[in-house]
């Protein structure tokens, strides 16, 4: 007998049978029968096999007995517990010799898990932040991300703040002016949620409540690791407090005001890298902007230093000075 949703008029299930359903077959089992036609305000009842055709009558419908057809429905479940109580019994077997051997396990070994395929990094980031109490620490690289990713992130993080849990995220200068950003963070704006700024992320990093931490180890993020050695956790939250006190408030000024050399900040992260040799694809993805963007701060940098060529802009970098002058600093705007 069916048990899920029926393929007519009426998606339900037969634990939770409609109100025409009811009473239709409460009245065929009153009166033996009923009238085929008034059986069609209730077409579940043909699709549970609760009404069957009389064969006397092909205008009528009987029903069938209430008892009848509870041990229909209870056999197949009967069976099926049956049978995974028999599973639970051939697992238990399995794993009994192993079971002595458990005690033996590290605690070092169970400190670092690698979660494969996005399910399961999921998975253990919703029970981690669901038991979560205290503080989320979160470094979010500002490439854009899907609208979807968005709305799993205000799912993750709503319920947090709404507990009271304090939140803290960083992202790159290049989230200020990412429309979906903007509007993710405002939906936080009790002071629970704190968002700061800074030119360059290198990956991303989650940290809840000083006990375990996820990080990322593949390319596609298909692959991450579950941290909860104490010592690497602490060194991570050191990382993080690193980078918060040198990052600026969402709320701040513009970081890529210009200031009087006529060098932006972002530009003296751009200066930084270049000398560093790295390409302008590798700057772009370290600084959360695309190569286009990259490469006309290159060429606003080289107008505002005079320079003629790539190879004299480096040269030009280092006699300037510009790289003695501390980073991350917002024109016009406080340093926390």
């Amino acid at each position: 007998m069916a048990t899920n949703r029926t393929k007519g008029t009426h998606p339900h299930a037969l634990t939770d049978l409609c109100e025409a359903g009811r009473h239709l077959y409460a009245n065929a089992l009153r009166s033996g029968r009923i009238a085929r036609a008034d059986a069609d305000a209730a077409p579940c009842l043909m699709e549970f096999t609760l009404l069957h055709p009389d064969p006397d009558d092909a205008n009528w419908l009987r029903p069938v007995p209430a008892s009848v057809a509870l041990t229909q429905v209870l056999g197949p479940l009967e069976r099926e517990i049956t049978e995974r109580r028999k599973l639970s019994t051939e697992l238990a077997e399995a794993f009994e010799p192993f079971m002595s051997l458990s005690a033996q396990v590290t605690t070092s070994s169970r400190s670092v898990t690698v979660l494969e395929g996005l399910d399961r990094i999921n998975g253990a980031l919703d029970l981690a932040t669901a038991q979560c109490q205290n503080e989320v620490l979160t470094v979010q690289p500002s490439a854009r991300h899907p609208e979807h990713r968005l709305i799993e992130g205000l799912e993750r993080d709503k319920p947090l703040i709404e507990r009271g849990v304090r939140l803290r995220t960083l992202y790159q200068h290049t989230a200020r002016y990412s429309p979906e950003r903007l509007a993710y963070v405002h939906q936080f704006t009790n002071g629970k949620a704190e968002y700061r700024t800074i030119d360059e992320l290198v990956e991303r990093l989650i940290i809840c409540d000083e006990s375990v931490a996820f990080i990322p180890i593949s390319d596609d993020r298909q692959v991450a690791l579950e941290l909860r050695h104490p010592g690497l956790v602490r060194y991570l939250i050191k990382v993080f407090e690193f980078m918060w006190n040198r990052a600026v408030p969402l709320s701040a000024g513009a970081p890529y005001e210009t200031a009087p050399d006529g060098i932006t900040d972002i530009q003296h992260s751009i200066a930084k890298l270049l000398v560093e040799g790295h390409v302008d694809e590798a700057i772009a993805r370290r600084l959360g902007m695309n190569v286009r963007t990259c490469r006309a701060h290159i060429a606003k940098l080289a107008q505002a230093l005079g320079s003629g060529s790539r190879a004299q802009l480096g040269f030009l970098i280092a006699q300037s000075g510009i790289l003695n002058q501390e980073p991350g600093t917002v024109r016009g705007a406080s340093h926390p």
